[in-house]
């Protein structure tokens, strides 16, 4: 990819001679992402990043429905059983219809809050050279600095660069950081740590289950944080930061800046979530979704781009598997009945993180490819998943 800048920069005049596989690879090879092309000072996007016109054809157009998006106060969540029992029914009529909700009293200070979000513009900022030793799409690496994960598999690029780390259940050494932001990174990240687990026990009992099933059910066991910036964008109105997409956690905790960008699908219509200081943005993620059997719903929703930036945010996913798992994550069976059959095969948060990684941000949803009623029973190489659909049913009739 040639990088041109003002007057000399032109697009693909034809799809005959755009080689996309090309301009994705000379873009990667780069290894500065999306801000590197921002420093040398792009007025027209490259073509990898301009979405079809059905992507962002609703991006800006308003509604005309007022929505008041879910918000949910946990102060004394622990103290009060009256308090929690109120908690306990927001959390999951939100999770029921939005999929979303904000959370403010949630224990982390603001502070950490706003030294994580710095933390993030300090790693990207820094001098392009220190980024690039950090630059991989390996995902055995305790740190990978990148942009677009799925910059290969998925149709069209996004606006926005990204790095990665997984906290649990293998923490990093300090070592495996970056010096700019390791300590931050450390110290939120064990925030969350607390906050996820509280969280998954008020969904637990949200959903009719005890206080600890997600718990014993390890959704808490693996956490993933990703720091995501979004560089100011010179044509906002034909790129997105993030394509529309549901998450393959089970909980996802988003920290955003002031900037505001992140919409959610609701009652078919695209719904900003307004930015507030100290809340934290928390959504049903597509395992959760599959173990309660849709009675919880991981919902879509994208980041726009703007003129205005960088924008950044801070992404915490519990249960997204980045290593070996043996665990099977299958419809809960005390959520079952003759009318309510599982309507998901079992898999493994290795398996499902896999599949979404290599389809990639495509606007479809990873769900579908696990409903049971697209799985091909009776050949000989889904026999297992066949196995685990008997088994399943046998459970229902004898609950």
């Amino acid at each position: 990819m040639v990088i041109r800048s003002s007057k000399e920069e032109i697009r693909p005049s034809s799809d005959s001679n755009y080689d996309r596989k090309s301009e994705l690879q000379a873009f990667d090879d780069t290894k500065t992402g999306v801000k590197g092309l921002v420093d040398a000072g792009i007025t027209k996007l490259p073509r990898i990043f301009l979405h079809p016109p059905e992507n962002a054809k609703d991006v800006r157009t308003p509604t005309g429905t007022q929505f008041d998006f879910p918000v949910i106060d946990l102060e004394n969540f622990d103290k009060d059983p009256s308090t929690r029992h109120k908690i306990v029914e927001s959390a999951r009529g939100a999770a029921e219809t939005w999929g979303f909700f904000q959370v403010f009293n949630h224990g982390i200070p603001v502070t950490t809050l706003e030294n994580m979000l710095e933390g993030v513009g300090r790693f990207m900022e820094q001098d392009a050279e220190i980024k690039k030793q950090y630059y991989t799409r390996d995902f055995l690496k305790k740190f990978r600095f990148n942009s677009n994960f799925d910059l290969f598999s998925s149709p069209v690029s996004n606006w926005r660069d990204s790095f990665n780390f997984d906290f649990a259940p293998n923490p990093p050494q300090p070592q495996d950081l970056p010096q700019v932001c390791r300590e931050i990174m450390i110290e939120y990240s064990k925030e969350v740590m607390g906050l996820g687990s509280c969280l998954l026990q008020l969904l637990s009992e949200g959903v009719g289950l005890s206080r600890n099933y997600l718990i014993e059910m390890e959704c808490a066991e693996s956490l993933l944080l990703v720091g995501h910036y979004y560089p100011a964008c010179p044509e906002p109105e034909l790129t997105l930061g993030a394509t529309s997409h549901s998450d393959n956690s089970f909980v996802t905790v988003l920290l955003q800046d002031s900037l505001g960008g992140l919409q959610v699908r609701h009652q078919n219509q695209w719904v900003d979530v307004p930015p507030v200081r100290g809340a934290l943005v928390i959504n049903i993620g597509d395992l959760l979704q599959l173990v309660t059997n849709d009675k919880f719903k991981s919902v879509e929703h994208r980041v726009l781009s703007s003129k205005a930036g960088p924008r950044l945010s801070v992404a915490s996913f519990f249960g997204r598997a980045s290593g070996p798992s043996s665990i099977i994550h299958a419809p809960i069976k005390e959520l079952l009945s003759e009318k309510n059959p599982p309507k998901y095969r079992g898999t493994t948060a290795e398996e499902y993180s896999e599949f979404f990684r290599n389809k990639g941000l495509d606007g479809t949803s990873a769900l579908l490819h696990f409903e049971l009623e697209n799985q091909p029973f009776g050949m000989e190489g889904n026999r297992l998943n066949n196995e685990m659909h008997l088994n399943q049913i046998s459970k229902i009739l004898h609950l």
